[in-house]
């Protein structure tokens, strides 16, 4: 019975998949803190590029 537990422990793959789904993550977590940060800024940007070059060409 200790034998087949010895294995599953010494056995890496499960612990490196866990480590990058973490990564993973936590990039998400990053990422979407920058949109939240920045969207305000970059929306009133787009609204801006909208209003004064795609508008016009619109009419």
């Amino acid at each position: 019975m200790f034998h087949k537990h010895a294995g599953f422990v010494a056995d890496q793959k499960g612990t490196t998949a866990i480590e990058y789904g973490l990564i993973a993550a936590l990039i998400a977590v990053v990422c979407i803190g920058a949109f939240i940060s920045f969207g305000g800024a970059s929306g009133g940007m787009y609204d801006r590029v909208f209003v004064q070059k795609i508008a016009p060409a619109l009419k």
